[in-house]
């Protein structure tokens, strides 16, 4: 019999891996992007000399990347390298306070008792915290799927809900970090992981205090050859195992008969298929590539509110910075405000948080000699019908205002060459609904429960995989959501 064949719209990381999940197993695996190359979010461009990764800029939990290799009986030095980063990010804030986010726990924490005056232990206490809630989560929560019995008839997961209180669900993020510190600066400075998947410190739930174990527990790390290095090496693993990939192939419909996927339709074109895994914004899997079938919606998931987006400026600069690093943040004074403006307001404060990644830090030719390659990116609402073109030109003059102070130079003079990514065009270029980075936000202690499950209950053989579906957004959740969908299979 001739394998089967899994077709899979779109190729983000989570479309790419479950391709190398599926190939493996045997499977002909085919896959359909709309754009002229692979990566969705996790792409580059280059503009006058300098280079940019466009998406994702963080990188942790790299052996979910190395996992993808030796599935495939692969040596994953020989095709994706790596270095782990001494320093995670250098923190600014208004009134002057500079704080080094050593990757050493010991390191760190000496850091910010030296700063900030907070004792060692409180920071030792909270890392704690975070990891028991990892430990409690992790197996349960991020790499099973929610939606099938088995997962709770599993002793691992009856150990988990046994332990349920200590994972901090009843109250805030930010309740949890000012019982736990005394210094402002270091609520902040953990609040501030709430948008790591678009949520909201001030509503969303303690238990996202998770996050950053897997920061300064298991490291970040800069891929050699930047960020887009780990589309290109997957790209290249997957084509190595058969997997063919169809450049500027939009997807017009998932083709049913009966409730079951039969193929798809592509560029007028109908594509056999025995399954269909959606690596598309699961909004649009079902206003796009179902619309025919509206009875099939799920109505209350694809209502939720969705999580922030960015609004991002890419400056080629013509000097170098010696006292920033490779990630780097640039502290509002207000952080209550700003997100009261991101999720109450839907525009932009004033005086926003800002993320600056310099990857020529590491990667010296992604700008010409003496320059270097700035990342500039803020948190923004959700598009909605706000007049981006006036919050844009405010955001940007306010931007270069607040670096322009802080860093003492005048930014403005320095930049060579600009590139604007904002919500409209993410949603355009990513299919990601509004522009929404994560898919829904977190804003509630049920998110987890409500997110779309990887395998619909209503279309036989129709899966999903990314950041809009279980376990969530970013590069280790996506790359999880692709192997549960392996093993739904």
């Amino acid at each position: 019999m001739p394998p089967k064949k899994a077709l899979i719209v779109g190729s983000g990381i989570a479309g790419i891996a479950t391709a190398i999940h599926l190939a493996v197993k045997g499977y002909a695996v085919e896959v359909f992007e709309a754009n002229a190359g692979p990566g969705g979010k996790l792409t580059q461009f280059e503009q006058e000399g300098y280079r940019f990764d466009a998406g994702p800029s963080l990188f942790t939990m790299p052996q979910y990347v190395d996992e993808l290799f030796k599935l495939a009986g692969k040596t994953p030095a020989d095709f994706f390298r790596y270095q782990k980063l001494d320093v995670v990010c250098q923190y600014f804030y208004e009134d002057g306070t500079t704080l080094t986010a050593y990757a050493d726990a010991d390191k760190f924490a000496a850091e910010v008792n030296r700063v900030t005056g907070e004792p060692m232990e409180a920071i030792k206490k909270y890392q704690a915290k975070s990891r028991d809630i990892y430990s409690i989560t992790n197996h349960v929560f991020l790499e099973q799927s929610l939606h099938r019995l088995k997962t709770y008839l599993s002793w691992d997961t009856l150990r988990s809900v046994l332990k349920l209180p200590r994972i901090d669900a009843l109250r805030t993020m930010h309740k949890a970090n000012e019982d736990f510190f005394k210094d402002d600066r270091m609520v902040q400075f953990y609040d501030r992981y709430a948008t790591y998947n678009g949520s909201n410190p001030y509503t969303a739930p303690a238990t996202l205090n998770v996050i950053p174990h897997l920061e300064q527990h298991y490291g970040a790390y800069f891929p050699e050859g930047g960020m887009y290095s780990i589309t290109n090496s997957l790209v290249k693993l997957a084509t190595s195992l058969g997997v063919i990939f169809h450049y500027n192939s939009p997807v017009d419909e998932v083709v049913l008969k009966d409730l079951r996927v039969e193929g798809l339709n592509v560029k007028g074109g109908f594509i056999p298929g025995d399954l269909v895994i959606s690596n598309m914004d699961v909004w649009f899997t079902y206003h796009k590539l179902l619309k025919a079938h509206p009875s099939l919606f799920p109505k209350k998931i694809l209502s939720q509110e969705r999580s922030s987006s960015a609004l991002i400026f890419y400056w080629g600069i013509k000097k170098p910075f010696p006292e920033l690093d490779l990630h780097n943040i640039f502290f509002g004074t207000d952080y209550k405000a700003e997100f009261d403006h991101i999720w109450k307001e839907k525009d932009i404060y004033h005086d926003p948080t800002i993320y600056l990644n310099i990857s020529s830090k590491y990667k010296t030719d992604d700008a010409p000699e003496d320059c270097e390659n700035w990342f500039t990116m803020i948190n923004v609402p959700a598009n909605t019908g706000q007049n981006w073109d006036e919050l844009i030109a405010t955001a940007r003059e306010n931007i270069l205002k607040k670096l322009t102070r802080i860093l003492g130079d005048d930014i403005e003079e320095l930049i060579v060459c600009e590139s604007i990514l904002d919500p409209r065009s993410i949603e355009s270029r990513t299919s990601s609904y509004q522009g929404s980075l994560y898919g829904t936000s977190s804003n509630s202690q049920f998110a987890a429960f409500l997110r779309h499950a990887n395998r619909s209950s209503k279309i036989k053989n129709l899966y999903f995989c990314g950041g809009s579906v279980h376990p969530g957004g970013g590069i280790p959740l996506c790359l999880l959501s692709a192997k549960i969908v392996s093993e739904l299979l």
